[in-house]
């Protein structure tokens, strides 16, 4: 009943893992051109990023002309998200940072929280200092990285990131708005719960 286990014969169950392929990058005797990489046939359809409008999943508008005294192209960013802010983008926006900025860069985009205190040779700077930064600038971190940072291409949809700069901007107002700013019952709120 069980002779079957007691065989000589060993099962190769990661046997798809031992076929015959070519590898990216390395030359390959199987086509004519001696490539392995493959162009894709005539007529397919690029997915996502390379449909949209490319504002929109790069945060950049165009690059200048002159090169940056350091030979880098110089680009011209998004001055504003190329999204409609609404109530539901913010509600996004805010939920998605929580979870993916605000561990770094603290609830208040202030640079100060728990992982940021352990951070002692670089820590994560304040977003109130890049209120000057074009929203584009913002979404291009958030996609490349900068620094320490990584990149969140892949944690974040190309939605979710243009969310996390309207809610970026939003803190960034809220943390530098003026008393006379806000709204009468805003301000006698504030001013009752001031110490």
């Amino acid at each position: 009943m069980f002779g079957g286990a007691c065989s000589e014969q060993l099962l190769n169950p990661m046997a798809d893992h031992r076929q015959p392929r070519e590898r990216a990058y390395r030359p390959s005797d199987f086509y004519a051109d001696g490539l392995a990489m493959r162009a894709p046939p005539a007529g397919t359809v690029p997915r996502e990023r390379r449909t949209m409008n490319p504002t929109l999943t790069t945060g950049i508008i165009s690059y200048n002309p002159q090169l940056a005294p350091n030979g880098e192209r110089v680009a011209r960013y998004a001055s504003k998200i190329p999204l409609p802010v609404t109530p539901a983008l913010m509600a996004l926006g805010r939920k998605r940072y929580d979870i993916t900025c605000g561990t770094c860069h603290g609830p208040l985009g202030d640079g100060d929280s728990i992982v940021a205190k352990q951070m002692s040779l670089r820590p994560p700077p304040s977003l109130h200092l890049y209120a000057d930064r074009a929203p584009g600038y913002i979404f291009e971190v958030a996609t490349r990285g900068f620094g320490l940072m990584g990149s969140y291409a892949a944690e974040l949809t190309v939605e979710e990131r243009w969310a996390v700069v309207a809610y970026i901007r939003a803190l960034q107002v809220s943390q530098n708005a003026p008393v006379g700013s806000l709204p009468a019952d805003a301000r006698r709120q504030l001013e009752q719960e001031k110490p």
